[in-house]
C-alpha cells in the first residue's frame, strides 16, 4: 500500500501496478459515466493486457485519489475545481479530454416569499458553504460565489448589495466505515447514499428553508429540478438564460485527467482507453435517451426524462476545443483571485491532445480495415 500525507491526512493507495488502470468518475454528465455500465474501455484495455478498475473497487485506495489524484495510474473525469486544485497546486498531470454541459447557476428562494427578482435581495442574505475538509478542493464553495458574484454583476449589483452569510459543514463522508467498503462500480456509491434526495450534497437548502437565509446558489437543471419540486423553492434567477457563454461555469466543462507519469511511462494506455471513450461518446450521441436512462443512475437531474432534456444538445465525444477550454480557463481564473488555488497555470498548456488525436486516427483506421475486409471477403458457397 502506498500512502501520501496532506495537511496531517493520511491517505492510501494502492502500490502502481501498469497491468491495471483505475477510474474514478463525479456523479455528472460524461461518456466515463456511460462506460461504467457498458465496459467498453475495460473491452479496449484488455486487449493490451491492462485491467481496468473502479478507484474503489479494492480496500487499499480510499476516496482522497479522486480529489488530489494521488495515484499515477488513474483516470478522473469529472467536476473542473478538483482538477484545477490539483494541477495548481498539488501534482502535475494531464487534461485530455473535456464535456461541456451544465448551464450556469440559479438563485433560489422561498417559493412563498415575496421574492420575484434579484434587486429583492438588497440588504438580504445570501449563503455560502464552506466545507471543514481542508483536503479536497471546496467545488461546491467555488461555483456558489462565481455564480452569486456573476447573478449580482448581470443586476447591477454587488456583494456590498446583500450579505453573504458563511456555512461550515463538515464534508466528512470520506472516511466513514460504511463508505470504505469495495465497490465494483461507481453505481453502487448511489444505492448507498440516495443521490436524488442526500442533502450532503445541497448542505444549504435546509438554512434556506429554516429561514436562516433567504438566498441560495444552485446549479441550473441540475439540482434546480429537483429542489423545485419540493415546492419549497423557486429560482428568481438563471445565468443560462443570457447569451454570454462566458456566464455559463459551475464546476465544468467536466474534465479527464490523468498523471503526467501515466502519459510519459505508457501512453499506449491513454490512447487505448480514448479511443473507447470516443466510441462511447458516439454512441451516447446517437442514442441520447439509452444514455439517460444510464446517466440518471448518478445524476442530479429530476428523473430521467430530465436527464435526456439536459444533454439532448451535448457532444458526449471528448474534446479539447478551444471554447471548452477557455471555459475551464475562466473558471480557474476566478477560483486564483479568490484564493481557492495559490499558483497560476496556463489551462491551454496543460491539455494534452495528442492522446485523443492519436486515438481518434486508430480508431478511424480500424474501422476502414473492418469495411474494407467485409467488401472484399470471399463470397460464401
Amino acid at each position: 500500500m502506498a500512502t501520501m500525507t496532506i495537511k496531517g491526512k493520511e491517505m492510501r493507495s494502492v502500490e502502481v501496478d501498469w497491468n491495471e488502470f483505475y477510474y474514478t468518475n463525479c456523479p455528472l454528465i460524461s461518456p466515463s459515466n456511460v462506460d461504467q455500465e457498458i465496459g467498453w474501455v475495460k473491452e479496449e484495455l484488455k486487449k493490451i493486457g491492462v485491467a481496468y478498475k473502479y478507484l474503489r473497487s479494492t480496500v487499499e485506495n480510499d476516496w482522497y485519489p479522486h480529489y488530489v489524484h494521488n495515484l499515477d495510474n488513474l483516470m478522473r473525469y469529472g467536476g473542473c475545481g478538483p482538477a484545477i486544485h490539483t494541477q495548481a497546486d498539488i501534482r502535475r498531470t494531464k487534461l485530455i479530454g473535456t464535456t461541456h454541459v451544465y448551464e450556469g447557476g440559479c438563485m433560489l428562494v422561498r417559493s412563498r416569499d415575496d421574492i420575484y427578482r434579484m434587486t429583492d435581495l438588497k440588504g438580504k442574505r445570501i449563503g455560502l458553504s464552506r466545507s471543514m475538509n481542508v483536503i479536497k478542493n471546496d467545488w461546491w464553495r467555488f461555483q456558489e460565489e462565481q455564480g452569486i458574484e456573476l447573478m449580482l454583476r448581470m443586476n447591477g449589483m454587488t456583494r456590498d448589495d446583500v450579505e453573504i452569510v458563511d456555512f461550515p459543514y463538515p464534508d466528512d463522508w470520506y472516511d466513514k466505515p460504511e463508505m470504505l467498503t469495495p465497490m465494483e462500480n461507481p453505481s453502487e456509491l448511489w444505492l448507498k447514499r440516495d443521490i436524488k434526495h442526500d442533502l450532503g450534497f445541497r448542505p444549504l437548502e435546509m438554512p434556506l428553508l429554516e429561514g436562516k437565509i433567504d438566498a441560495i446558489y444552485t446549479q441550473s437543471k441540475v439540482f434546480q429540478h429537483l429542489q423545485e419540486q419540493t415546492s419549497k423553492v423557486k429560482a428568481i434567477e438563471n445565468l443560462a438564460n443570457y447569451p454570454d457563454w462566458t456566464l455559463q461555469g459551475a464546476n465544468v466543462p467536466a474534465t479527464m485527467t490523468v498523471s503526467d507519469v501515466a502519459c510519459q511511462e505508457h501512453p499506449e494506455i491513454i490512447v487505448a482507453m480514448m479511443k473507447a471513450m470516443i466510441k462511447v461518446g458516439r454512441w451516447s450521441n446517437e442514442h441520447k435517451h439509452a444514455a439517460a436512462v444510464i446517466l440518471n443512475k448518478g445524476t442530479y437531474y429530476l428523473d430521467a426524462e430530465d436527464t435526456y432534456n439536459g444533454i439532448k444538445h451535448v457532444d458526449m465525444v471528448p474534446t479539447l476545443s478551444p471554447y471548452n477550454l477557455e471555459a475551464l480557463q475562466i473558471n480557474k481564473d476566478f477560483m486564483l483571485s479568490h484564493g481557492y488555488i495559490e499558483n497560476d497555470f496556463d489551462v491551454f498548456e496543460w491539455a494534452a491532445p495528442e492522446f485523443l488525436e492519436k486515438a481518434a486516427a486508430e480508431l478511424a483506421a480500424e474501422e476502414w480495415e473492418i469495411k474494407e475486409s467485409l467488401k472484399n471477403s470471399p463470397i460464401l458457397a
